[in-house]
């Protein structure tokens, strides 16, 4: 049976270097933009409702009957209207829901497939590990946008389908450097007491190994946001996206179907793809922030 000191210290000393590396990542100025940027969508997202002017799907018309398409920002429009006279600001505010949803969805699905692989396939090693790491050539063998068109395919064009292949394509990324932390953390001397004293496998795996590489999950996690919000916006671009659904792809698909490029609505289709590239930096502007935590030596 495990030492309860033992199981203390460890405790301890997790919740001390987990503290330490929070304290490094909002110092730096780059994780605290990405988590900024983080912070700004889900209270958008939250209160969406309060915030938009108008249905971000309803045709909207001027006071003499008339359908207000192509309206210029400013007024009762704040970033116009679209050809269809549907106010373009609306369905910006109305988009972020399904990028965090997405984003939110994808992010956990990664960090949970991932972490939990990289833990048995680095600490059980043997034939098991073999087969994971195999099993993770075959996941990133798979082209990614193609699998979620084919996914859409088989299916009816839903959300769901993006997280999906996310989910099922993205972990070994976080399982293959999960892994190789294990491969060092099991090694050491406070897991090697714990064994000693009769902790079981899982008891180790999870009580003293898993803390260890918390932030690493954290941040494949971030970075998988990121990646969800842009590969939903690719399939919504392309048409394989889900109608019922608002989102700053389809913002981008229906712009480009009716030409508001060649038209010089800006209004139209720059707004929702600086929120795409936003979201997007602010997983790698958490990923700079935590190198330094993860990896010492770059401090110098």
């Amino acid at each position: 049976m495990a030492n309860p000191a033992v199981l203390g210290r460890t405790a301890a000393r997790s919740r001390s270097v987990f503290r330490e590396g929070a304290a490094r990542i909002l110092r730096d100025p780059f994780s605290v933009a990405g988590l900024s940027i983080y912070l700004v969508l889900i209270l958008i997202a939250i209160f969406a409702d309060q915030l938009m002017t108008h249905d971000p799907t309803q045709i909207l018309f001027r006071p003499n009957g008339r359908v207000a398409n192509n309206q210029p920002p400013g007024g009762a429009f704040l970033l116009g209207t679209t050809n269809l006279g549907r106010d373009i600001y609306s369905q910006l505010v109305a988009g972020s829901r399904n990028a965090l949803m997405v984003g939110l969805a994808a992010a956990i699905s990664v960090a949970a497939i991932g972490t939990l692989i990289g833990l048995l396939s680095g600490y059980f090693g043997g034939k098991i590990d073999a087969f994971l790491m195999r099993l993770s050539d075959v996941a990133l063998a798979i082209p990614f946008l193609p699998f979620v068109i084919v996914l859409s395919g088989f299916f009816r064009a839903n959300t769901w389908n993006v997280v999906i292949a996310v989910a099922l394509l993205l972990w070994p990324n976080t399982a293959r450097v999960i892994r190789a932390q294990v491969l060092t953390v099991k090694e050491r001397a406070y897991v090697e007491a714990a064994r000693v004293t009769g902790a079981s496998d899982m008891r180790i795996l999870f009580t003293h190994v898993a803390p260890n590489i918390l932030p690493l999950t954290f941040l494949y996690g971030s970075v998988a946001i990121g990646w969800a919000i842009l590969t939903e916006a690719a399939v919504s671009f392309v048409g394989f996206g889900d109608p019922s659904r608002m989102s700053w792809g389809y913002m981008l698909q229906d712009a480009f179907v009716s030409q508001a490029l060649s038209r010089g609505s800006w209004n139209w289709f720059l707004p929702p793809g600086i929120c795409i590239i936003l979201v997007v930096v602010a997983g790698f502007f958490l990923a700079r922030g935590a190198e330094e935590v993860l990896f010492p030596k770059l401090r110098s």
